[in-house]
């Protein structure tokens, strides 16, 4: 009987990979290429706006409101892969309660300094690295975990603080420690790969787990292919054996028995503890934050050795596993825009590095470096990728500011309007190359001359303000603490009472004191159409799900705008936006509570 990267013994019994090899055949063992988005679903209309008027956009589904993060809860389904790249799953409220394993170790707390040093799994001093290295010593003030309470714990603690920046910051510190991030950023980031030895098994407890997984099958909203890959990589050849349908527990686990690999695609879309880590990172990078989980039989491998588009920063959660990183063959594959396809072994060099990763350790490494990972035959493996910066290099900014700046050119400066030489096609071109004349010189120094101009005409800050719009829709909502619902609309008390709605009305005055949500949360862009406000508070966990939400305001409400980003993280009262009218200021206070993009000092109403 055939099984996924090793043989396993059955009697008179057949498995779900079997029965699937037999009906579908190998030709129908889909090989998807890394990352290809998977066709978005039910997507809501664009919300538009003018002066406080009401609004949203009609929807064809609803979108849950934006919740408390709750502990070790799971809610529903989203995809992707090790990449940020977006795929479709369909979130919604399930929310059970996985028995996952205890912490064997306390984690993550931001308030106190770390050890001198990470240990090694046993415990012990781990021996210093030559300057250079992947595992280079870090510096000893660096934060990292001491305090109990697992990650759930640590967005706890990072949610009293005011400031959204300052969250995000700290988070991305806690992730790297004990390595400081101005080290990362110096040595590694985009340059070269970082292993972290911690020693402590429980230093992402509560993040995701096993059980937590098991949970999320029982479900019974997970489909093979939208929400998880089953994958085998054995004698060179990587398969996916992804049957049609829902992944039931028993076909599922049947699988994973017979040695295939399970890759469960986005799951902030299915965890609220992993949306809410995500949700706070992505501020720090200022680029989609996504992940998958992989769950890796004993003894096999599920991915043939390939390169990623994405920053990927690897946390093993449970278990162990073998890694081999490469560096990348060639210039032009370092920070590729694109994923790569599946490599051979006899395509690789010598590793640039090669480790065994166990519980609490972390492994990054840039996009474009070559990596593949097995599990040793004594334990299972399974681990988390959180990637990041997919498209997002000056490159891919240039591709779009030239267009638009060629674009002003030509309606404001007549040179470039101006007709080719009538015979330039007789001396250009690449029959002509290699000719020397004093015409084709020309017609390069003014094709030089054309370009250098045209940075005169390069709207950049417009350019930068779309590239934000695009990342705003990318985003994961926020998720709000317990304070920061109390004193938003999603806290507001509105209810059916005694036969008639109660608490409806939002009644901000002069004196009612408003903030941002978050800092990163809003974008004003100054388009052809008028001036658009883009939010996140209603985003998707599946992404691009959703439209770009977006409403469309008075250019005299920008001031406003501007001065409440400019404020954040502090107060201000409504009398004190800088709009003319004190009817303007309460209705733009108002429409923006009303979207949960405004919180305010003390809730409207006590109940």
């Amino acid at each position: 009987m055939a099984a996924c990267g090793r043989d396993v013994q059955r009697v008179r019994r057949f498995s779900a990979l079997s029965v699937y090899r037999r009906a579908a055949g190998p030709g129908r063992m889909e090989r998807r290429r890394r990352g290809t988005p998977l066709p978005a679903g039910g997507k809501r209309s664009k919300a538009r706006l003018r002066r406080g008027a009401a609004g949203g956009g009609g929807s064809e589904r609803a979108v849950p409101p934006l919740g408390v993060a709750v502990p070790n809860r799971v809610e529903r389904a989203r995809s992707t892969e090790a990449k940020q790249g977006g795929l479709n799953t369909n979130p919604s409220g399930l929310n059970t309660n996985p028995s996952g394993p205890p912490a064997e170790a306390p984690a993550g707390n931001l308030e106190t300094e770390s050890p001198a040093g990470p240990l090694t799994a046993s415990g012990g001093p781990r021996a210093e690295a030559p300057s250079g290295s992947p595992e280079a010593k870090p510096p000893r003030d660096s934060t990292a975990s001491t305090a109990g309470g697992g990650v759930t714990g640590l967005l706890r603690r990072l949610g009293r603080l005011e400031d959204s920046r300052q969250r995000a910051a700290q988070l991305f510190r806690w992730l790297v420690a004990p390595v400081a991030p101005e080290e990362f950023a110096r040595r590694h980031w985009e340059r070269a790969p970082l292993l972290v030895r911690r020693g402590e098994p429980g230093y992402y407890a509560g993040l995701f787990s096993t059980a937590e997984l098991d949970s999320i099958l029982r479900g019974g909203d997970v489909h093979f292919g939208t929400h998880l890959d089953v994958t085998s990589y054995a004698e060179g050849v990587r398969e996916t054996h992804n049957p049609v349908g829902r992944a039931l527990p028993a076909v599922v686990w049947d699988f994973y028995q017979n040695g295939c690999s399970l890759r469960l695609l986005s799951p902030q879309a299915f965890s609220t503890t992993v949306w809410h880590f995500l949700s706070i990172l992505q501020e720090h990078f200022g680029s989609m934050a996504g992940a998958n989980t992989y769950l890796t039989p004993p003894g096999t491998q599920g991915f043939a050795p390939h390169y990623d588009d994405i920053e990927a920063f690897v946390l093993q959660l449970e278990g162990k596993k073998h890694w081999r990183v490469y560096s990348p063959r060639t210039s032009s594959e370092a920070l590729p825009q694109f994923s790569s396809a599946n490599l051979t072994q006899a395509e690789l060099g010598e590793p640039l590095l090669e480790v065994v990763l166990e519980a609490g350790d972390l492994l990054y490494f840039p996009r474009g470096f070559i990596h593949q990972a097995d599990c040793l035959p004594d334990a299972h493996s399974l681990h988390i990728t959180v990637s990041s910066y997919q498209r997002n290099s000056w490159g891919d900014f240039l591709e779009k500011l030239l267009p638009a700046a060629l674009q002003m050119a030509l309606e404001e400066d007549l040179e470039y309007r101006q007709g080719l030489p009538l015979d330039c096609l007789g001396y250009m071109g690449v029959a002509n190359s290699d000719v020397v004349s004093a015409r084709r010189t020309a017609f390069v120094e003014k094709v030089q001359h054309l370009i250098k101009k045209l940075v005169d005409y390069a709207p950049i800050d417009a350019a930068m303000d779309q590239r934000a719009k695009s990342f705003l829709h990318d985003c994961l909502p926020p998720v709000l603490t317990q304070s920061e619902k109390q004193l938003s609309v999603y806290g507001f008390p509105a209810r059916w009472q005694n036969g008639e709605p109660r608490n409806v009305d939002i009644l901000i005055t002069k004196d009612t004191e408003v903030r941002l949500l978050h800092h990163g949360i809003v974008r004003l862009c100054n388009e052809a159409a008028g001036v658009m406000l883009y939010y996140t508070t209603e985003n998707s966990r599946v992404y691009h799900k959703e439209e770009p939400k977006y409403l469309e305001i008075d250019p005299e409400y920008t001031d406003c705008i501007e001065f409440l980003l400019s404020s954040y993280p502090n107060h201000v009262s409504v009398d004190a936006l800088p709009c003319d009218a004190l009817e303007d200021k309460i209705s733009l206070a108002t429409l923006l509570f009303e979207k949960g993009i405004l919180t305010t000092k003390k809730p409207l109403v006590r109940v």
